[in-house]
């Protein structure tokens, strides 16, 4: 069973944010799925975002995946630690591995996003 941080809202695609400090990342069960992480593109601090739009890119030695901005909003940081050490996405996806920090700039989207009842019922 994956953890799923009571806490943070999800998007069907996997990805979580954090609605206190708007830290972006990928899912426990997302990392599952893509196994070891190799490479992370970061998007540029600055960019704005609307909900949906592709935002950064995941390898693994499966795939590459796109990660999708969870609601509208400006890119305020970039986890730069991942460049690095993108095994964080494995070891420690909530926490250390978060990808990017938005300011929202639509706040009420993250009503659109799941809550960790139904994102646990989604990968179930």
């Amino acid at each position: 069973m994956s953890n799923v941080p009571d806490n943070f809202r999800y998007r069907e695609s996997h990805e979580w944010i954090d609605p206190q400090t708007g830290a972006v990342g990928i899912s426990d069960h997302a990392q599952h799925e893509l196994t070891d992480v190799v490479f992370v593109e970061l998007p540029k601090v600055g960019m704005h975002v609307v909900t949906g739009q592709q935002v950064a890119v995941v390898e693994s030695v499966k795939a590459a995946s796109d990660i999708y901005a969870p609601v509208s909003g400006e890119i305020v940081a970039i986890n730069e630690t991942l460049t690095d050490n993108p095994a964080l996405l494995n070891t420690d996806p909530h926490v250390a591995g978060w990808i990017f920090k938005l300011k929202m700039t639509e706040p009420e989207e993250l009503e659109a996003l799941m809550d960790a009842v139904a994102y646990r019922a989604h990968i179930a």
